[in-house]
């Protein structure tokens, strides 16, 4: 009852947002409650370069006790019953992320990933497009972070998820997270574990050959 409650009463909640690997990055964010877990995730990225993908959620009370995990991305964040000044904790899952190390514990790097949020609430069905203009189904290419390589199974945008393009992607290994079925849409068919759909600025497309796996044992 609680959680219905959460949801139709204030539609806003302002929360301080911390990260696992940037200690001293701290920021007030505004979050409506109706965003999904996956759309608060999505914006958070902009503000930390942390990826959708690598980005675990926690939300602690005002008195630093945990609440809960936000582990299901099809949630409304008002489910989780967040209140002002609750803290949301970002961890970054990624060994390669470009926020592991603590090196960008300076955190005017950290700007290049910001936008505003005027800018991302403008976000439409075209975002990104003009990233997949050399990106078609069938192209190898490889994924950043962690240069995963695999083939495009699918260009465009994709209902279930945030709005803009997407780029769907067989890895070559079981680097992904489904069989090209996202939240009960199917965009394309592949291996369990072997997709990924990602956005077109982490994808590379070229000659970018399955790797042999014993390459690295030759001398």
């Amino acid at each position: 009852m609680a959680n219905k409650l959460q949801i139709q009463g204030d539609e806003s909640v302002l929360l301080c947002v911390t990260h696992s690997n940037i200690k001293s990055f701290s920021a007030d964010v505004r979050f409506s409650l109706q965003m999904t877990v996956e759309a608060v995730k999505e914006k958070l990225w902009r503000k930390c370069g942390t990826s959708v993908d690598s980005m675990c959620l926690e939300l602690y009370d005002d008195t630093g006790a945990k609440v809960s995990d936000l582990s299901d991305n099809t949630r409304p964040l008002g489910f989780y019953s967040p209140q002002d000044g609750f803290r949301l904790h970002i961890i970054d899952l990624d060994p390669s992320s470009v926020t592991s190390g603590g090196w960008l514990e300076d955190t005017s790097l950290v700007e290049k990933y910001k936008i505003s949020d005027e800018a991302y609430d403008k976000l439409d069905d075209n975002y990104m497009e003009d990233l997949c203009a050399n990106i078609k189904v069938g192209d190898r290419c490889q994924v950043e972070p962690g240069e995963k390589r695999g083939v495009v199974k699918f260009v465009g945008r994709a209902e279930t998820l945030a709005p803009g393009f997407w780029v769907g992607i067989q890895y070559d290994e079981p680097l992904g997270k489904h069989d090209g079925m996202v939240k009960g849409k199917r965009y394309f068919d592949c291996p369990p574990l072997c997709g990924g759909m990602v956005r077109p600025d982490k994808v590379k497309v070229g000659d970018f050959p399955e790797r042999d796996p014993f390459e690295e044992d030759e001398i």
